[in-house]
């Protein structure tokens, strides 16, 4: 069985910083992309960011230049640096990835975490 687990989410005032990990665990043979979503209240979940498993990352324009997307395949673990944070980033995270388990790719999903700003 496998399990996306994230941490470091919560309360932060506007400009201020928040750092999200998200950690796979279980029979994985290989973690291929993985990212970050988020969904606000009534709205729809949207891409935040994603990473390949070599390194190239994509960022939705709301984000870019503030948030920055890492991992470490060694810990099937990716990040989440939240910089400069604004009240609109206010959402349940959630972390996704493509794992492969004997040889086929499947689509998981962690249980999300808040991220609330206050203006």
């Amino acid at each position: 069985q496998v399990q996306l687990v994230e941490s470091g989410g919560g309360l932060v005032q506007a400009g201020g910083s928040l750092r999200l990990s998200c950690a796979a665990s279980g029979s994985i043979f290989k973690i291929n992309a993985m990212g970050w979503y988020r969904q606000a209240p009534g709205e729809q979940r949207e891409l935040v960011a994603t990473i390949t498993r070599g390194g190239s990352t994509n960022y939705a324009d709301s984000v870019k230049g503030r948030f920055t997307i890492s991992r470490d395949n060694a810990k099937n673990t990716v990040y989440l640096q939240m910089n400069s944070l604004k009240p609109e980033d206010t959402a349940v995270y959630y972390c996704n990835a493509a794992i492969v388990i004997l040889l086929r790719e499947y689509d998981y999903w962690g249980q999300g975490t808040q991220v609330t700003v206050s203006s």
